[in-house]
């Protein structure tokens, strides 16, 4: 299995309805995109002060499968049109799981 994970901050002048909306088009993905084998997004708990605001942990067969995730059009659209405007910094690692 090949893991994805992604924390993202916004910036402070995001709105919830955006963050709502990119929580929503994050989690319509798996539907348009097979390759997807376990696909978690959401906010942050609030439980520690100075967390990333969002997260997505995505699963693959393989890094290829992972790479037409990357590159499909629906996911591109979504970083283009609802995160990129509110993003105030990214963090991603993929790897290997055991």
């Amino acid at each position: 299995m090949f893991r994805h994970v992604v924390l993202l901050s916004w910036i402070e002048d995001a709105t919830e309805e955006q963050k709502a909306e990119v929580a929503k088009r994050l989690r319509d993905l798996p539907g348009v995109i097979p390759e997807l084998r376990s696909y978690l997004v959401g906010p942050d708990a609030g439980a520690t002060q100075g967390n990333f605001s969002f997260a997505v942990v995505a699963d693959f067969d393989s890094p290829e499968d992972y790479a037409i995730y990357r590159d499909h059009p629906a996911h591109r659209s979504v970083i283009d049109e609802c995160i990129a405007p509110i993003l105030a910094s990214r963090a991603a690692v993929q790897y290997h799981t055991a």
